[in-house]
């Protein structure tokens, strides 16, 4: 019995202690699996490796293009325009009168003048200075025909601008603010541009400059450059197409290479998408190059304005396949002189009608927009040399662009 109950007991025991060891080992277990994320999350990585890491991090976000953003940031301008238009407009009431011989027989026949009303429009857009003495260039579009200016700076600060000359056709304008000791941007050499290199557009899209006084900057690269636009009567030579977001507000502002170097002027987009605040980007935009940009403000500082009232005395059609076969030639592309006037600039040159335009200082033109782009650009007092197609020979012509005559 004895032997029995000591037996059993031990049994007993044993067992015991076997669970007591099963139920240590689980939460031993349980124990170091939480020590071991606990030390993962704490110190996986060591303090000299952290320090090296977070300097990496540094100086991979104060980047070429980060030094460029603060370095331009404070030279860059909100602009706020006040313009005045008038719109002509006839009396409905008179003019539903005008044939009434009743209404004539008391009140006389209705004066159908046309009457003018004066409306005041909004508009905004961006621009940069340019020098310490408070110069700044922007579009013609933007503030060329404006009454009042207003030009915000960082910081919210404001001045009154004047227009010291602006240019529809090249759509530059030169403005300038009272002061002395403004931040101003470097201005780069664009025939330097490199397709792909960086591209950092400034400026004041749909008027976010007026919440916190910032310009708003988006980053993209040179996508192409040399392209040719004829718009409303503007001619835009050897732009630089980039994808860098560029929105309505955003005309004026400056185009910045990495070096924080102005390389152009932001001025259109294409786009598919209309909203009522204007054009959507849809990653293509175009800047004027700069250094067409400081060809046109050397004369607008100077002379206020870029004289282009001139006239040819001649009317031009792009060849197609009717006027090709019209004028006799084999030719698929191009452009005829179909008309000239006399006592006019083109007839005392010697051209005459039928002459195919070849070339217009150099320029080939193989399209109407060509020749547009180049006649349109120049000014009075300019003269053109002009290869023409004449019975088969290649001769040579130069035209003066003169003053169109007051009637």
């Amino acid at each position: 019995m004895t032997c029995h109950f000591n037996i059993k007991n031990l049994f007993s025991y044993l067992k015991g202690l076997y669970f007591v060891i099963i139920i240590f080992q689980i939460f031993s277990t349980t124990l170091s699996s939480k020590d071991k994320i606990k030390i993962y999350y704490e110190s996986n990585i060591s303090e000299t490796k952290t320090e090296q890491l977070t300097d990496q991090l540094y100086h991979s976000r104060n980047n070429a293009i980060t030094k460029a953003v603060e370095m331009c940031n404070p030279a860059i301008v909100g602009i706020n325009v006040t313009e005045t238009i008038q719109v002509e407009y006839k009396d409905p009431f008179f003019d539903f009168f005008y044939d009434d011989p009743l209404f004539k027989r008391f009140f006389g026949t209705p004066n159908r003048q046309p009457m003018t009303r004066e409306y005041k429009v909004q508009g905004l857009g961006s621009g940069f200075l340019i020098s310490p003495d408070g110069y700044i260039v922007t579009n013609h579009h933007v503030a060329g025909n404006a009454s009042k200016i207003l030009v915000t700076m960082k910081g919210g600060v404001k001045y009154d601008a004047e227009i010291i000359g602006s240019d529809l056709t090249s759509d530059v304008a030169l403005l300038k603010i009272k002061g002395e000791n403004f931040p101003f941007l470097k201005l780069a050499n664009s025939d330097e541009v490199i397709t792909g290199e960086w591209a950092i557009a400034f400026g004041n899209p749909f008027g976010l400059f007026d919440l916190n006084a910032k310009p708003t900057v988006t980053v993209g690269v040179v996508s192409n450059i040399g392209i040719n636009l004829f718009q409303d009567n503007r001619v835009y030579k050897n732009l630089i197409q980039t994808d860098a977001a560029i929105s309505s507000g955003n005309s004026g502002g400056p185009l910045v290479n990495a070096n924080g170097e102005v390389i152009g002027v932001n001025t259109m987009i294409f786009s598919t998408a209309q909203s009522n605040r204007g054009a959507g980007s849809i990653g293509i935009g175009w800047a004027i190059p700069i250094n067409r940009v400081k060809k046109i403000i050397d004369i607008l500082y100077s002379e206020k304005k870029i004289d282009r009232d001139f006239y040819l005395g001649m009317e031009v059609k792009e060849i197609d396949e009717k006027i090709a076969k019209y004028i006799g030639k084999d030719i698929k592309d191009g452009v005829v002189v179909f008309a000239v006037e006399r006592g006019t600039s083109a007839d005392e040159a010697g051209i005459e009608p039928g002459d195919i335009i070849l070339e217009i200082d150099g320029n080939a033109i193989n399209k109407i927009s060509d020749y547009y782009i180049t006649i349109f650009d120049g000014v009075v007092g300019q003269k053109l040399k002009f290869s023409l197609l004449r019975d088969n020979n290649i001769i040579e012509r130069t035209l003066e662009l003169k003053k169109r005559k007051k009637k």
